[in-house]
């Protein structure tokens, strides 16, 4: 049964709800892509699709926009795909279970995938209208957004002749997003060696903690799992002789680590001063961490004692110190806006395989060569503890452009339907139009969209009056672009 099929604009709900119903998270888009071909094929539309899944589905100008020039209307079809530890949903098989209480719309158990379902949507409505007017359409939809910008990356652009790039992933009712940093995913590796050990086992977790985006919360200072983890061990292996069987924490290198799990055997004679440990602990960083995560836990579940195969002494004091040495968090803010971040990354997960250890981040930043030489700083130091670095998912800074045409009628088209003005930024966050920025020069980008709270969340949640406002504000644009 519909849920969304009670509020409008319903032509945009209505492949909102189909898209939600379709699997799509990062690296398992082969369903959407194809589901967005056969939107392509039935309504006898021009379309390719790459490699990569990524599609470009082209529409010509309605009646009186035969020479207009062209516009690519952009999203991306990926979602981050998190969901509670006791939700049932498969993220890789099944659609998600919406929820719509007073104008909200959310996801039961995961996220919603506003981001960016809800451009998908858009610019589908658009494709499927005969009664909207427009310039001829290049709606271009993208893979891999979520895991470093991947498919606009692997994009051949050549097909593509629009000089005017509306994207729809901007997560704010209101801003217009005129720049973004660049970034890279970098995984910091050290390879394993273990020994067996005897003791008592215990599954030590932390969880509670908020999360969030690693670009557009950065800034809250939130407290990231996988260091806490690191600094558990460096308090705790001064007090007891444990060793480290496994552990594990965070979702996506992109999403604050929120939790940790790992598998401890301790000593027979050091069992009272871990338990202690683990509770003082916990008291240290509940209170400093009081305002950001107040829900923070950390405990341990006491499993059997006996013999088991454990990282040797020489790795676990490796692993240790590079959790707490690598850089995380924010690094440098804008001089000019010292409210804004120019620099940053966030180890957004720990890996660990049969022979290695990975701890992997999202490094952000508008400069270029800052971004370079906190990454340098980060192979220095692994490499000094014995490991390596993997580099992937490089992608530019998208930089303000002063001469924008889009800009002011943007602008000028929001204050006419809302009454209010805008706000424009750049932010830390990636956002595809430095890409295509890349690729197509001379390109006249901006980026926006509507309310959709806590993104990369079990919380996240998209409000239905603002989906409506920026529906009209996209096609008000369209018809003016004549």
């Amino acid at each position: 049964m519909s849920v969304l099929s009670s509020i409008e604009p319903q032509n945009v709900f209505h492949y909102f709800e189909e898209i939600c119903s379709i699997p799509h998270g990062s690296g398992h888009t082969d369903v959407i892509s194809n589901y967005l071909t056969a939107f392509a094929e039935a309504h006898e539309l021009k379309y390719i699709k790459d490699a990569s899944n990524n599609v470009i589905i082209f529409k010509p100008g309605t009646s009186g926009y035969e020479t207009s020039a062209p516009v690519i209307l952009q999203g991306h079809m990926d979602m981050v795909a998190v969901k509670e530890k006791d939700c049932p949903i498969n993220m890789d098989t099944d659609g998600l279970k919406l929820k719509l209480e007073n104008g909200i719309i959310s996801a039961e158990g995961t996220t919603l995938g506003g981001d960016d379902g809800i451009a998908v949507a858009y610019a589908l409505a658009i494709l499927a209208a005969d009664d909207i007017p427009h310039p001829a359409l290049e709606a271009v939809f993208t893979v891999g957004e979520e895991v470093g910008l991947t498919g606009a990356t692997a994009l051949d652009a050549s097909d593509l002749t629009g000089k005017i790039l509306m994207n729809m992933d901007s997560e704010n009712d209101g801003i217009f997003l005129i720049g973004c940093a660049g970034a890279a995913t970098v995984a910091c590796c050290l390879p394993v060696k273990k020994e067996t050990v005897s003791g008592q086992m215990y599954d030590w977790h932390i969880d509670g903690l908020m999360g969030g985006h690693s670009g557009m919360e950065i800034d809250k200072e939130r407290a990231n799992a996988n260091k806490a983890f690191g600094r558990f061990l460096a308090y705790c292996m001064e007090k007891t002789g444990l060793s480290i069987v496994s552990a594990n924490g965070g979702e996506k290198e992109n999403a604050i680590a929120k939790q940790c799990d790992a598998v401890l055997v301790v000593p027979e004679e050091d069992i009272a001063a871990f338990e202690d440990a683990v509770s003082a602990f916990e008291t240290i960083l509940k209170k400093e961490h009081h305002f950001t995560d107040p829900d923070l836990h950390i405990y341990v579940e006491k499993k059997e004692y006996g013999e088991y195969e454990a990282l040797d002494k020489e790795t676990a004091q490796k692993l240790m110190a590079l959790l707490i040495h690598l850089p995380n968090g924010v690094q440098k803010r804008i001089p000019e806006f010292p409210d804004s971040v120019q620099t940053s990354l966030n180890m957004g997960t720990l890996e660990q395989a049969e022979d290695e250890i990975s701890m992997t981040f999202s490094v952000r930043s508008s400069v270029t060569s800052e971004k370079e030489w906190l990454m340098s700083q980060m192979e220095h130091l692994t490499k000094a503890f014995g490991g390596y670095c993997r580099i992937s998912g490089v992608y530019p800074a998208w930089e303000y452009q002063e001469d924008s045409a889009i800009r002011p009628l943007m602008i000028e088209t929001y204050e006419e339907i809302t009454g209010k003005k805008p706000e424009t930024e750049a932010i830390h966050a990636g956002v595809e139009c430095g890409i295509f920025s890349e690729k197509l020069p001379g390109l006249d980008c901006i980026s926006y969209g509507p309310q959709i709270n806590d993104i990369h969340t079990t919380r996240e949640s998209i409000s239905v009056s603002s989906v409506k406002r920026n529906w009209a504000l996209t096609l008000a644009v369209l018809k003016k672009l004549k």
